[in-house]
């Protein structure tokens, strides 16, 4: 009878062990333990991260993390830790999340536009991928990478054609370098090609004139009024003489590409530099600014007019007043120049 007490008492508590030892389990693996209210919550994880590094990365957005670490180890992600952008959902249990880690890298949209140099393009990049600026500054500056697509310091900026692109998060600069170059071929078609074969442009030179054209006018109805301005300018053998490519003359001779130049001077127009169009003829030898799809296109599509000035336009802003002669052109300056004064712009 003795026995059989005791016989009983280690079942009860062999089975309360159990119950303990299977509360526990459940407890770590499978209840929930996220602490953010959003339905999910975006996770980066670096390259060559540790179990630590991602406990840290993962610590804001559960309440407590000894059971996380626990289920890690228990199916062996600890050791084998993955990079990339990964998303968990609200009330994820441990063993969801360390699932969704090993699991696929989900791909991230990037963007940029607008960028003057390749310095801000790799500032504002860094900011989207893994790849810090100074590995995508160097990759993009890569001597051997710029021979390979033909180009140069001066127009290497021509190769990133401004758009929304997939990339994994976890990317690294060649990486990105690499398929801009791919978007790049993409985009010049046969038909854009063929188009700037036409105008007797090279791609580059077609990239350095949608810049101009980009800079002069926000107005995406407007650009290919402003392109085939300049194009008839080529055509007729004048000088471009483009505010824009003389405050970037000025911004590049100080080196300080963030002063704001409101009004180009004519002590301005004597800037030595080849970017300066007042002085020197023909296209810049290489982007202003980097131009976006639009502006691109309206130099390969430019509007066919007799115009050859532009000034402009203080009644109706945003646009621009454009003159076949020199004469009519002095007659909307004044007004222009009329509306400036009074607006106190010196410079």
């Amino acid at each position: 009878m003795y026995i059989k007490k005791i016989l009983l008492i280690i079942v009860l508590l062999g089975a309360v062990g159990m119950g303990a030892f299977t509360w526990y389990v459940y407890n770590t693996a499978f209840s929930g333990n996220t602490a953010f209210n959003n339905k999910e919550a975006h996770i980066y994880i670096a390259t060559n991260a540790t179990i630590d590094d991602v406990v840290a990365e993962l610590e804001p957005l559960l309440r407590e993390t000894e059971s996380f670490y626990a289920v890690a180890n228990q199916k062996k992600y600890a050791s084998n830790v993955k990079p990339g952008h990964f998303i968990i959902k609200k009330g994820m249990t441990n063993n969801d999340i360390v699932n969704v880690l090993r699991s696929r890298n989900i791909p991230i949209n990037i963007k940029f536009n607008n960028q003057e140099r390749l310095e801000d393009l790799a500032g504002h990049i860094s900011r989207q991928i893994e790849a810090d600026s100074i590995s995508l500054l160097e990759s993009m500056r890569d001597p051997q990478f710029l021979k390979e697509v033909g180009m140069n310091e001066d127009t290497a900026l021509s190769l990133y054609i401004p758009n929304t692109y997939e990339f994994y998060w976890n990317s690294s600069a060649e990486t990105f370098r690499n398929k801009m170059k791919t978007e790049y071929e993409r985009f010049w078609n046969e038909s854009r090609k063929q188009k700037a074969k036409n105008l007797n442009l090279t791609k580059e030179q077609v990239m350095s004139l949608a810049a101009i054209v980009q800079k002069e006018t926000a107005k995406v109805d407007e650009r290919p009024r402003v392109a085939g301005v300049y194009i008839n300018r080529l055509k007729m053998g004048m000088l471009l003489q483009a505010d824009p490519t003389v405050i970037y003359a000025l911004k590049r001779k100080s080196g300080d590409y963030n002063q704001i130049i409101k009004r180009v001077l004519y002590v301005d127009l004597e800037v030595d530099s080849p970017y300066n169009t007042y002085k020197y003829a023909g296209v810049p030898p290489g982007p202003i600014t980097m131009p976006d799809i639009s502006s691109i296109d309206a130099v390969l599509n430019p509007e066919k007019h007799e115009f050859y000035f532009f000034v402009a336009d203080v009644t109706n802003f945003g646009y621009h007043k454009f003159a076949r002669t020199l004469a009519q052109h002095n007659l909307n300056k004044v007004e222009y120049v009329r509306w400036v004064n009074s607006q106190g712009l010196k410079r």
